[in-house]
């Protein structure tokens, strides 16, 4: 019997928000791409649009469903929703500038930069989670839709968050670590599912967004 071929993902993080612009942080607060990030969506879809995607999955939240919305319109397939792939929810800190998180904050400000990851949040709108409990949300949620759908390609839009976890689950990362490597937004980010374990291919295509300019050398 022929062993099923590694299931493909593709892992996107939604285009850019005004908050993203100003390093507001959003959590589970539900922001709508800016200008600049419709712009990344339709450039996105334009990367992928020869590629072949068999699911295509999307946050609840309207910043990455905006962006997967892009990529289904492009191809005339439909959107999965899945609230498991949300970003971390931030508690208090949601809303708020990084110089006010730590101004407000300070002694969780100071436990969330160290990495404490079972830090717990002070209360806001939401309730906050620590990174141990986002990351227990977030791979299994990942690694659920690689089970359901052995051997084909999945493109999963999510929040920068659900990428370092993802990033982390693939190399082994300790979740204390710092996070010393780049999460863009609308990026592509490429992995496989192979014996349920997530492995990375690819991190950070961005060349996609490049404006298009004329050769002026002609």
């Amino acid at each position: 019997m022929q062993n099923t071929p590694p299931t493909r993902i593709v892992l996107i993080r939604h285009g850019e928000t005004a908050w993203n612009a100003e390093r507001r942080l959003q959590g589970h607060l539900d922001i709508d791409l800016n200008a600049e990030g419709e712009r990344q969506a339709r450039a996105l879809a334009a990367a992928l649009a020869g590629e072949h995607v068999d699911v295509l999955v999307s946050s609840d939240l309207a910043r990455a469903a905006q962006t997967a919305k892009a990529l289904g319109d492009k191809r005339d397939q439909p959107l999965y929703i899945d609230g498991r792939l949300r970003e971390r929810c931030y508690g208090g800190f949601e809303g708020l500038l990084y110089a006010e998180i730590e101004q407000h904050f300070p002694k969780e400000f100071a436990a969330w930069q160290a990495r404490d990851v079972d830090a717990v949040l002070p209360p806001g709108k939401n309730q906050g989670e620590t990174f141990r409990q986002f990351y227990d949300r977030v791979v299994p949620a990942i690694l659920g839709w690689a089970e359901d759908n052995p051997g084909k390609s999945l493109a999963l839009v999510a929040h920068g968050g659900v990428l370092e976890c993802a990033y982390r689950a693939a190399l082994g990362l300790p979740l204390e670590t710092p996070r010393d490597f780049k999460v863009l937004n609308a990026s592509i980010n490429r992995f496989i599912v192979r014996d349920g374990k997530l492995e990375l291919v690819s991190w950070g295509e961005v060349d996609h967004l490049r404006p298009a300019v004329m050769d002026d050398l002609g």
